[in-house]
């Protein structure tokens, strides 16, 4: 009984200790699966290089850097399509462009690249004459005399002419800048009446988006886009949108079937809202709560999205790259279309394209536009309108904005002229994946800062975008121009060991202060003014 016993005992421990080996052995196959499931996971969301925004920056980066070799890449876009800010709508069955509209800056010796691309691709465009513009403008009595908008127009034209060789000689004399409305009280004549404003809004706060009170004199006067490529516009009119442009050339290094992107390294839809940075690689987390892993990153995201911390960065930005992002001002230019039961207004012709209306309240509905020439019998036109108007009727229902346009346009041609039928408000400003409509640059901002925004952290993190470009900034060009620019710098980082990783300087004069002591008087009230338009921002956006 007893060797029976220790029988059973001796084959009951070999067997317990077979089932051990078994079950440890189990386990370790199950972890051994589970480890190359992770690594099969790791490596299909782990790339050479991360493209945030499938924008005109972020698709030229990535195409700058598929001509360069890499093409281990991948592009993270927040929305449903391809383009930023080059997006657009039907309308009044029409397609029409909500944000990037014109080809700026055409026929000087240097060709603006959109120019070309818009040309190979046979976008088409029409040339926007603003030559009769005196002869178009309303005031709240109806149409205003020809010849008096011709005398206004001409001291308008006197006075951008010196303001502009005010802006040349700050430049090359390195001196303070001033805003433009600095430089309009020094020449001697600020705009006070109705028509005077609305040309003067026409002049600058139609181009920049915000008002000559905040606008750089020095950075601005000449403007740089005009300067260097040509003063002529062209409107892009096609069914097929100013994003066609972005498609095109992204399907130069994407793969795609009948116009459709279906390359896998295209990630639309996928909101970044973190980025992990170090000089060992980047790690980007999504909304959706995948993570994307590489050696480096090239953000390209408007100022807006960067200013409002849709992305947390970690670490955080150093204060010197804070200090220039806060610097900048993400302006607001909104286009307000309305389709009509018929046509009222005049349309014989380019030269009547363009029309003011000069009201009391400066920026009131001011800049319209018929399409009749683009679209003859949709009987479509839009209205322009910029920085604090654009937010106020960004918040207001349409059917009140309805209402306040079709008062502006009684004034201008009479009680019989019918009510919109639809209306179409863009909301760039609310929109958390642009947060604006372009950059600006405001007084008292220097070069340095700008250097300052594009300068690489830690040889991984890159920053791209339309707010980078120190010429060109606020137009398409200079989004094309800054994702070559930062696809080049990070291959020279990767391919020459060229990484950027200090910190841009200030000039001397700068160092420890933004002023220098010597600013005249005209100079400090200014930054004063400045200063004073950043507070009110920031206490309207609390």
């Amino acid at each position: 009984m007893r060797s029976f016993s220790s029988f059973f005992f001796s084959s009951f421990v070999f067997f317990f200790f077979l089932a051990l080996v078994a079950l440890d052995r189990s386990r370790c196959v199950a972890a051994a699966r589970k480890i190359t499931a992770e690594d099969a996971l790791d490596a299909k969301y782990s790339f050479d290089v991360i493209i945030v925004g499938a924008g005109m920056a972020g698709i030229m980066a990535a195409n700058t850097l598929s001509e360069a070799g890499i093409d281990d890449f991948v592009i993270l876009e927040a929305t449903d399509r391809i383009g930023g800010r080059m997006r657009e709508a039907d309308f009044a069955g029409k397609r029409i462009e909500l944000g990037a509209n014109w080809v700026e800056g055409v026929n000087e010796t240097t060709t603006n690249p959109i120019w070309e691309l818009a040309n190979k691709h046979k976008l088409r465009m029409f040339y926007s004459n603003f030559d009769n513009l005196s002869s178009n403008i309303y005031t709240q009595d109806g149409h205003f005399a020809n010849k008096l908008g011709d005398i206004y127009m001409k001291k308008l034209d006197d006075s951008s002419e010196w303001i502009e060789s005010l802006g040349i000689k700050k430049s090359q004399s390195n001196s303070a800048d001033i805003s433009v409305f600095t430089a309009q009280r020094i020449y001697g004549k600020v705009p006070s009446t109705p028509v005077e404003m609305v040309l003067d809004y026409y002049n600058y706060d139609y181009e920049f988006a915000e008002p000559p009170r905040v606008t750089s004199l020095k950075n601005t006067q000449p403007n740089p886009t005009f300067h260097n490529f040509g003063d002529s516009n062209f409107l892009v009119a096609d069914q097929r949108g100013y994003s066609y442009l972005v498609q095109k050339l992204a399907e130069e290094f994407l793969d795609s079937k009948d116009g459709v992107i279906t390359d896998p390294r295209l990630k639309l839809n996928t909101v970044v809202n973190n980025i992990r940075y170090s000089k060992n690689g980047v790690k980007v987390g999504t909304e959706g709560g995948k993570s994307y892993k590489a050696k480096y990153v090239i953000v390209t995201v408007s100022l807006g999205v960067l200013q409002s911390g849709l992305i947390k960065f970690i670490p955080p930005f150093p204060d010197w790259k804070i200090e220039a992002l806060s610097e900048f001002d993400m302006a607001v230019y909104t286009k307000i279309f309305l389709k009509f039961p018929y046509k009222f207004w005049p349309s014989n012709g380019p030269l009547t394209e363009f029309m003011l209306y000069a009201d009391e309240h400066r920026g009131y509905y001011p800049v319209w536009q018929h399409l009749e020439n683009e679209y003859p019998g949709a009987n479509v036109m839009f209205v322009t309108v910029t920085d604090d108007e654009s937010r106020r009727i960004e918040q207001q229902p349409p059917n009140e904005t309805i209402e306040e346009v079709h008062e502006v346009l009684k004034n201008m041609f009479g009680p019989s002229v019918p009510k919109p039928i639809d209306i179409l408000v863009p909301k760039w400003f609310s929109n958390r994946f642009f947060g604006g409509s372009f950059s600006n640059w405001p007084i008292g901002v220097e070069s340095y800062e700008f250097e300052r925004i594009q300068a690489p952290l830690k040889g991984a993190l890159y920053f791209s975008g339309e707010h980078t470009h120190e010429h060109y900034n606020g137009y398409v060009h200079g989004a094309y121009y800054s994702g070559i620019d930062a696809a080049n710098r990070l291959l020279a980082c990767k391919k020459e060991g060229k990484c950027i990783d200090e910190v841009p300087q200030a000039p001397p004069h700068r160092r420890g202060s933004k002023k220098r002591r010597n600013v005249d008087e005209a100079e400090m009230e200014a930054i004063k003014e400045r200063d004073a338009a950043r507070q009110a921002w920031k206490k309207s956006a609390m």
